[in-house]
């Protein structure tokens, strides 16, 4: 009776492990991986292909080679005029100097702020004191100006040629404040050069102007 008892017990088992590897097999089948696509928003790609490819730069006209080399030709050549205005005092003054107080526009010499600007490139509306504009003259710097509104091309040519004379030693450029008639204009200690339009031959003038009157000015300073 035992032997049919454990019989009857295996057959039960044996069935029900049938059962159960069937359940298994049909339930718990893995199913195929999906399949992985990568998508990208067309504003996506585009942004990065921004990040990617680096912005272009303004193309800047080079400089024009040297052709004439003395002063008064060059001058002429690009209908520019140069004058002497009298020299007039170097007193210092603390007082707020304007156009009217001197002799020529831009000035040229006069009475002036005790302090000066230092050489180099300045952005528009960073040199708004005129006595110490005119200091710098006196310590025998070229100063190179242009009128308001002048084209972001010009004054970059501009900054090229200081950066060319010697890197820019004993001057400087910045925006006129004077409402001076000219479209761009360099003074020295008594001196000055306007051109009332700008052309590639104003850059041999100013070339020229530079080198006759820098470190001419009667005060000299390192």
């Amino acid at each position: 009776m035992l032997r049919s008892m454990l019989a009857g017990m295996f057959s039960v088992l044996l069935v029900a492990g049938i059962i159960g590897l069937t359940v298994f097999l049909t339930t718990d089948t893995p199913s195929a991986a999906p399949k992985l696509t990568t998508t990208t928003s067309t504003a996506s790609q585009s942004q990065h292909s921004a990040q990617a490819t680096p912005t272009p730069t303004a193309s800047v006209e080079a400089l024009p080679k040297v052709k004439i080399r003395t002063l008064t030709a060059a001058a002429k050549a690009a209908g520019c005029t140069i004058s002497n205005p009298p020299v007039l005092s170097a007193m210092h003054d603390t007082r707020e100097f304007t156009e009217a107080d001197y002799n020529s526009n831009p000035p040229t010499s006069g009475e002036h702020f005790p302090e000066w600007y230092e050489d180099g490139i300045y952005a528009p509306g960073t040199t708004p004191n005129l006595g110490m504009l005119v200091h710098t003259l006196e310590h025998g710097r070229i100063d190179l100006q242009y009128k308001p509104g002048t084209s972001p091309e010009t004054v970059t040519r501009l900054e090229k040629l200081v950066d060319e004379l010697d890197s820019g030693y004993h001057m400087l450029l910045f925006e006129n404040g004077t409402d001076m008639p000219y479209a761009v204009a360099a003074t020295a200690w008594g001196h000055l050069l306007g051109c009332p339009t700008m052309n590639d031959k104003v850059f041999d003038a100013i070339r020229a102007f530079r080198a006759n009157y820098v470190d001419k000015g009667p005060e000299v300073v390192p």
